[in-house]
C-alpha cells in the first residue's frame, strides 16, 4: 500500500479534465437552476412553489462545488468564458474569488492541524489548551463550533466571515466581498419590495439558507467526526490529514449528484485538482483511499459531529465537553 510522496503522485493520473465533460456539468447545473427558480415566482401551487425551493437550495450547492472545483484549477482553466461565468457563480453565491481561494487554500494545507484561528476551516485545540483560555476566548471557540453557527451559514459564514468580515479588515484587497455583499442585498430587497415576504422567504431567503446551511455542515462534519485525527504541525503530513482526518460521506446517489461528489472528500483532499467527477472513480481504482473513516446523513451521526469540541492528545480522540 503506498503512502506519502508515492501515494501523492499516483493519483496525478487522474487530475485530468475532459473538457466536454466539464462544460456539461456546468451547463445542465445552470439549465435545472433556470428552470426551478422562477417557479415560485409565478402563479404556481404553494406545493410546487416548496419543491422548487427546495431543488433549488441543492442545485446552489452543486453550483457551489463546481465553483469550488474551478478555484482548485480541477476543471475549465484558461477559457475565458468559464472565468466569467465562475466569477458570476461567486458573487452570486457570495463566495467571491479572493477570500474564497485565499482561505481554502489554508484550509487544504492545514487540514487537521490544531489550531484556534480557524482560517478557511472550524477552529479546533486539545483540551489542556482550551482550559487556559479565557472566559471571553472559549466563548468564541464554543460558538465558532455551534451547531446554530454551523446551520446559520448563510449568515455566519458567507454573509459574515467570507464578506463584511474579509472586507471590514482589508478593504482593498476584498472590493469583491463589498460588490457580492451588494449585489446580494439589493436583488433581496427588490424581491421583497416587488413580490412580498412569503415570496420572499420560498423564492429567495430558502434556496440560500439550505444551500448554506448544507455547505457548512458538510465542510464541517467531514473533518470533525468521531475517528477524525488532528496533529501539531510537527507531526502532521499531508496525505494522513487526507486519509484519518477527512471523511467519505456516505450519501444515496441523488444527494451525491446534488453535492457534486464531494462527500468523496478524502480523495478530493489528497489531490484537489482531480475534477469532482473523477472523484468515485479514483476511489474504485485506488486501494489505499477505500477505507476511510464514514459519516452519513443519520441524525444520530449529525449529532454525534455536533457534540465533538476538543482534541484529546491522551485518548487520541475528538471528545465533548462533558468529558473533559
Amino acid at each position: 500500500m503506498r503512502t506519502g510522496k508515492e501515494l501523492i503522485l499516483a493519483t496525478k493520473v487522474f487530475a485530468k479534465e475532459d473538457r466536454r465533460k466539464s462544460w456539461s456539468e456546468v451547463l445542465i447545473t445552470i439549465f435545472f437552476v433556470l428552470i426551478v427558480f422562477p417557479i415560485p415566482f409565478l402563479n404556481t401551487p404553494i406545493w410546487a412553489k416548496i419543491l422548487s425551493s427546495i431543488l433549488c437550495g441543492l442545485l446552489y450547492v452543486r453550483m457551489f462545488v463546481i465553483y469550488h472545483d474551478y478555484q482548485h484549477h480541477a476543471i475549465l482553466q484558461k477559457s475565458k468564458m468559464a472565468e466569467l461565468i465562475m466569477t458570476g457563480f461567486g458573487i452570486y453565491l457570495l463566495a467571491p474569488r479572493r477570500i474564497w481561494k485565499r482561505s481554502h487554500d489554508h484550509h487544504h494545507n492545514n487540514n487537521s492541524k490544531l489550531s484556534i484561528s480557524g482560517i478557511g476551516s472550524y477552529p479546533t485545540i486539545c483540551k489542556d489548551r482550551f482550559q487556559h483560555l479565557s472566559k471571553s476566548q472559549r466563548r468564541l471557540y464554543l460558538i465558532n463550533r455551534h451547531p446554530l453557527t454551523i446551520i446559520f451559514g448563510y449568515l455566519t459564514l458567507f454573509i459574515y466571515w467570507l464578506n463584511v468580515k474579509s472586507f471590514v479588515q482589508s478593504p482593498k484587497k476584498h472590493l469583491d466581498s463589498l460588490a457580492s455583499l451588494l449585489i446580494h442585498l439589493a436583488l433581496s430587497i427588490i424581491v421583497f419590495v416587488v413580490f412580498g415576504v412569503e415570496i420572499y422567504f420560498i423564492g429567495w431567503f430558502i434556496p440560500f439558507f439550505l444551500a448554506f446551511g448544507i455547505g457548512s455542515y458538510l465542510f464541517y462534519c467531514q473533518h470533525n467526526f468521531p475517528n477524525a485525527e488532528f496533529r501539531d504541525n510537527h507531526d502532521w503530513t499531508y496525505d494522513n490529514a487526507a486519509l484519518s482526518s477527512t471523511s467519505f460521506m456516505d450519501m444515496n446517489p441523488i444527494m451525491h449528484w446534488f453535492t457534486g461528489d464531494i462527500g468523496y472528500h478524502h480523495v478530493h483532499h489528497m489531490n484537489s485538482r482531480i475534477p469532482f467527477y473523477r472523484l468515485r472513480e479514483v476511489m474504485a481504482k485506488m486501494p489505499e483511499l477505500q477505507n476511510p473513516p464514514t459519516t452519513s446523513w443519520n441524525l444520530i451521526e449529525v449529532y454525534r459531529c455536533f457534540r465533538l469540541k476538543l482534541w484529546d492528545p491522551e485518548k487520541n480522540k475528538m471528545i465533548t465537553l462533558k468529558e473533559i
